[in-house]
């Protein structure tokens, strides 16, 4: 039996199904009562969240953290920093509005760039953790920190290396650019990848990296690859829901991986309409990854008895993956529920291809994360190019 790459797996179980019901708004606006004094607990940056802060005292501090809408997934993100004026140990305790568990280990940085997992306590639902504090910043989140400029730098990095455009695909409900990368080869197929659905999935994030960069390398194969197929990648289509610290959802308070069959929200709207601007002007969609993290490592695929094209494409894929990396367990979950709004459930209805969400633990190793990825992508390349039957397991 394999052994799967985790590390600090959470004991507890967490709810991952979100109820369709009307939707509650909190009206909470990151409000800080811990701003002042010889030492200040501060949310003031993007992607940071401190709903509540009381100060007990003695550099004592108590963080209420409180979800964008109600009903949702409990998946609570925290940002925030710590300065003192003199060095001194601050006590911090997390606690989640609505008797919910902390989904995520604390992670601590002092330059915004290099985290690491925080030393800490969890006591019932709540969570503890001492900080050598100074008068040098003191991040603590989550997880770490990828804001909207990160994707900005990332893609003009690519651009300095591969033959790739980042383009405006359309704006966010509060007006903040949805970007695209696409890689145009002599092909009318697309390869589609999206990212960050939901905001705090940052392991997610951390695999669509090395996979895109992966695709887009400087060698003979991936130039092939590239020649053959065009890609298409939308890394962040929620950054209102990035800009704003949220849970899951984006400003509307709506979920937008359960948004992608009645398009009511302007993010999955302009995907959608993109992509039937290139289905009528005879391009095809020939297969889609959106990257997500939940507890541990898995992909979520489509059946291969649905109605797609190559229907065991996945499964040749994943299972090449799975002997290339003989220390790390392939975890494949098929479903089929037509009625649930996720993208790969639409891409396999609307263009009869499969699709796949490649969810990535939120402890498992970084440097795992990285090696799964490029692996991953090492072998779609090859199944894709493999000119193999893919109709015959």
């Amino acid at each position: 039996m394999k052994k799967q790459l985790l590390i600090c797996t959470w004991l507890f179980s967490i709810v991952l199904l979100v109820s369709c019901a009307e939707t509650t708004i909190n009206e909470s606006n990151n409000a800080q009562a811990c701003n002042a004094g010889a030492v200040r607990l501060i949310a003031d940056f993007e992607a940071s969240r401190m709903d509540e802060c009381i100060n007990q005292g003695n550099n004592t501090f108590v963080i209420t953290i409180k979800p964008e809408n109600t009903p949702i997934n409990s998946s609570p993100w925290y940002a925030f920093k710590i300065v003192a004026d003199q060095p001194t140990q601050v006590k911090v305790t997390i606690q989640i509005s609505g008797n919910r568990f902390n989904r995520y280990l604390p992670k601590i940085s002092h330059d915004m760039t290099t985290w690491r997992t925080h030393t800490h306590r969890v006591r019932g639902k709540r969570l503890e953790f001492n900080v050598d504090a100074s008068s040098k910043v003191i991040y603590i989140a989550a997880q770490e920190v990828i804001d909207n400029q990160y994707y900005v730098d990332w893609a003009k990095k690519l651009q300095l290396s591969s033959a790739v455009k980042q383009s405006v695909l359309g704006q966010s409900l509060q007006g903040r650019p949805i970007y695209k990368i696409e890689s145009h080869g002599n092909s009318k197929e697309w390869v589609v990848i999206l990212g960050r659905l939901h905001p705090p999935e940052i392991t997610g994030a951390l695999a669509l990296f090395p996979f895109v960069e992966t695709l887009l390398a400087n060698n003979s194969y991936a130039d092939s690859f590239r020649q053959k197929y065009n890609l298409l990648i939308i890394p962040n289509l929620n950054p209102d829901g990035v800009a704003m610290g949220n849970w899951r959802h984006n400003a509307n308070g709506v979920d937008l991986n359960r948004d992608w069959i009645t398009f009511k929200q302007p993010e999955t709207q302009q995907v959608h309409q993109y992509l039937q601007d290139l289905v009528a002007e005879g391009q095809k969609i020939k297969f889609a990854v959106d990257f997500h993290s939940t507890q541990q490592d898995v992909f979520y695929t489509m059946p291969v008895n649905y109605e797609v094209e190559d229907r065991y494409f996945v499964k040749h894929w994943l299972g090449s993956l799975d002997k290339t990396m003989p220390n790390f367990e392939v975890v494949q979950k098929p479903g089929n529920r037509p009625n649930n709004g996720v993208s790969k459930q639409y891409f396999s209805d609307n263009y009869q291809v499969h699709a796949i969400t490649y969810e990535m633990g939120d402890e498992t190793n970084r440097d795992t994360i990285k090696i799964i990825a490029n692996n991953a992508a090492v072998t779609l390349m090859q199944t894709m190019m493999s000119g193999a039957d893919h109709n015959k397991e």
